[in-house]
């Protein structure tokens, strides 16, 4: 960051820091009185708890902080967490979650296990979406597979939404932003009978983008969003309770504009792509969940359907032009294209004592049955237009197809678990935990025979059956000791694991370092020790936390351009270590400070990739984030008050391959809001990257011997430049 850039970011915290402070609104119900911080209660357990006695490293963002801080999107309040990041690449479905190390690449189960309304989402494409009228989410850290079962190894993200209403109340907000673009979002909540309640939530986002493509003249990532969410809770009893929900979004956008440099630091080179291809992606889902109070605990049954599909398409390597192309000489350039559709419906069974016990317990059962499909490949691009869409069936062979890949799924996976609780004495408790998962996998391949890359002939066949299981037990024991009712201690041990999967048939063929056939499973160890207290009658809150996790299996990507294939290796073993500090301060009233730093050391310790890799930074790891946000609210009236918030982050190091052949330069942001709140209206500005920091969000391995052999051809991904917007809300 320049020294002028540096200087917006100071003048902007002490600008913050200078205000006077006055009274808290009168009217702001999400606060207790005076100065002090609101408690906070949260389901990390499965119970409700205050987060002061929860033994887990956790963030909360509450319905207040994500109407404050104005979060929309998981990038958003994965900003504002410690040694969490979210890398946004190629296409709406591809984003990977890093916690504290543990990351994800393409094609891989995702990092963290996210929930929404109890819910697990079944595919990591479904996670990039619009956060439509959200209650709370929590963001847990460390393994959480115990109760939150298969991909939880680097922890759980649980998003609550808002509740139907026993009165009738509804919302409604527009707001125009820079792109230029527009958004419509609303809800609307109330009774149906004495035991029916509804609500409905539904979102509209459209802008023209935020990139220059320079050859085409236009924005290389315009964007459309319509989201809706339907919840229906009936209570007939006062032991029963139903609560259906259904949920879609249809995305439609663009992707794959990805530059040709050597460094991830390059960020000269514009956007230069001729076919601006097209992402589109669709999701529903409906879930029903039935809860019946007994004498003995709560009987839970969650049931859930989800299915995704997504289409891309896009400009090729080189990702220039035409007459630039590397196949120019051919009279042609070459484009991409990319299907995946998923369908999935899980069951879960689940029974939890009653909270107020001296040893409390949960046990359950679940099963997921998950039904894939995916094809890749390459056309030739003649300039005569848009690329052709092609799914389940490839285009003639070089007219214009000229690769193409496909292989469905057919995934079965279950686990039993079981969690204890047990008060040792009044200050001190034994948390046990135990899950035990099995995956079974089947592969089929549907490439037909005359797409076979030659290098596999022999090796690949239409219709060949690949099967692997993969099972896991999960164990995790805490130990929590209060010394007094406003503080804690714990200490445990927590074992991750996530499932293996297929690469392309006879892909090890290729010989390319350390990708197989199959790709197999990751686990990882945690040891852990933390601390959280309150201070001064709850006006400072702090948490703290060390660990070590020893993973074994974690993923890398390589792009192979032999056999056009996307595949994932394993890195034998890999260690991370690192801590967390947070804070959060109440300075006055109505002038609240939040600071978060995070640390990680990782090291890769066996690899069969490459005897070089030992010794380096694990892939997609930043070596330390920090946060650093400043919120005021002041009241100006009876009904009317003011919000001014600054959120800083700055994110160290990464690096996005074993050989750390290339080092992300650290990253500065800062987020600046605005708002007025009339009671019933409010009216908020705000801008989002300040200061234009540009830099690219990621880094990825491309072919080393086209057009020249030592020449470097590696994919870089711009991340967004500064964007701004205002916003209107009126409340029925």
């Amino acid at each position: 960051m320049t020294t002028k850039r540096r200087g917006l970011v100071l003048a902007g915290a002490s600008a913050a820091l200078c205000m006077s402070p006055f009274d808290l609104p009168a009217q702001d119900q999400q606060r207790v009185q005076g100065a002090n911080l609101e408690e906070v209660i949260v389901s990390a357990r499965k119970r409700d708890e205050s987060v002061l006695d929860v033994p887990v490293a956790i963030n909360v963002f509450t319905a207040a902080d994500i109407e404050a801080a104005g979060i929309e999107r998981p990038q958003d309040f994965i900003d504002l967490t410690p040694n969490m990041s979210l890398v946004q690449t190629q296409n709406q479905g591809t984003s990977f979650v890093t916690v504290r190390g543990i990351s994800q690449a393409r094609n891989s189960e995702p990092s963290v296990a996210v929930l929404i309304d109890g819910v697990l989402m079944v595919n990591p494409s479904q996670f990039n979406q619009e956060l439509v009228d959200i209650e709370s989410i929590q963001v847990l850290k460390g393994p959480q597979g115990a109760l939150y079962g298969r991909n939880a190894i680097g922890g759980a993200i649980i998003v609550n939404t808002k509740r139907p209403t026993d009165t009738f109340e509804s919302s409604i907000t527009a707001g125009y932003e820079s792109g230029p673009g527009q958004r419509l979002r609303g809800s609307v909540s109330g009774p149906i009978s004495d035991t029916l309640k509804y609500r409905v939530a539904a979102s509209y986002f459209e802008t023209d983008g935020y990139i220059d493509n320079a050859f085409l003249g236009e924005e290389a990532d315009p964007f459309r969003d319509v989201s809706t969410r339907v919840r229906l809770l009936w209570e007939p009893t006062e032991a029963f309770t139903a609560d259906l929900r259904f949920n879609s979004s249809q995305v439609d956008t663009q992707a794959l504009y990805f530059n040709i440099t050597e460094s991830v630091n390059d960020t000269s080179l514009p956007v230069r792509v001729n076919n601006p291809g097209v992402d589109q992606r669709d999701m529903y889902g409906v879930s029903l969940k039935l809860d019946y109070e007994t004498g003995a605990g709560t009987f839970t049954s969650v049931s859930s359907y989800d299915t995704l599909e997504e289409i891309l398409t896009g400009d090729q390597f080189n990702f220039l032009p035409i007459p630039e192309s590397v196949l120019f000489p051919f009279g042609a350039d070459q484009a991409q294209h990319q299907y995946l559709d998923v369908d999935a419906i899980s069951q879960e069974l689940r029974f939890t004592s009653p909270a107020e016990r001296r040893v409390r317990w949960i046990a359950g059962v679940y099963g997921i049955a998950t039904d894939r499909f995916i094809s890749t490949g390459n056309v030739f691009d003649l300039g005569t237009g848009v690329v052709p869409q092609v799914r389940r069936q490839p285009l003639p062979l070089f007219n214009p197809q000229f690769t193409y890949l496909a292989d469905s799924q057919d995934n079965f996976a279950w686990a039993v678990f079981g969690n204890v609780d047990i008060d040792l004495t009044s200050r001190m408790e034994l948390s046990l935990a135990m899950r035990y998962d099995r995956d079974e996998r089947e592969n089929t391949t549907k490439t037909p025979a005359e797409f076979i890359p030659a290098s596999l002939v022999g090796l690949a066949q239409p219709g060949q059956v690949r099967k692997h299981t993969w099972d896991e037990w999960q164990p995790k024991i805490t130990l929590r000791f209060k010394p007094t009712d406003d503080s804690m201690l714990f200490a445990g041990y927590s074992r991750g694991f996530r499932s293996g999967g297929f690469n392309q048939t006879g892909v090890s063929a290729a010989g390319i370092a350390g990708i197989d056939d199959l790709f197999d499973a990751e686990t990882a160890n945690t040891y852990e020790i933390g601390a959280k207290a309150e201070f001064f009658d709850r006006r400072l809150s702090a948490s703290v936390n060390a660990y070590y996790t020893r993973a074994e299996g974690s993923y890398f990507f390589v792009f192979d351009p032999n056999t056009s294939t996307q595949n994932l290796g394993n890195l034998d073993r890999v260690d991370y270590q690192g801590m967390e500090l947070e804070l959060k301060a109440a300075l006055a009233d109505g002038f609240d400070a939040f600071l978060g730093l995070g640390y990680t050391d990782s090291e890769i310790k066996q690899s069969d990739r490459a005897a070089t890799d030992v010794g380096n930074q694990a892939p997609l790891v930043s070596e330390y984030s920090a946060n650093l946000g400043l919120q005021y609210r002041r009241h100006l009236g009876e009904t009317l008050s003011v919000l001014v918030r600054t959120d800083f982050e700055a994110i160290g190091p990464t690096w996005f391959y074993p050989d750390n052949a290339t080092e992300r330069d650290p990253v500065e942001l800062l987020n600046v809001r605005l708002g007025l709140d009339g009671g019933r209206w409010s009216a908020t500005a705000w801008v989002k990257n300040l200061t234009d920091e540009e830099y690219n969000a990621e880094w990825s391995p491309g072919p080393q011997f086209f057009p020249n052999p030592g020449y470097t051809n590696n994919f870089v991904f711009k991340a967004l430049p500064r964007r701004w917007g205002v916003d209107l809300t009126y409340r029925f």
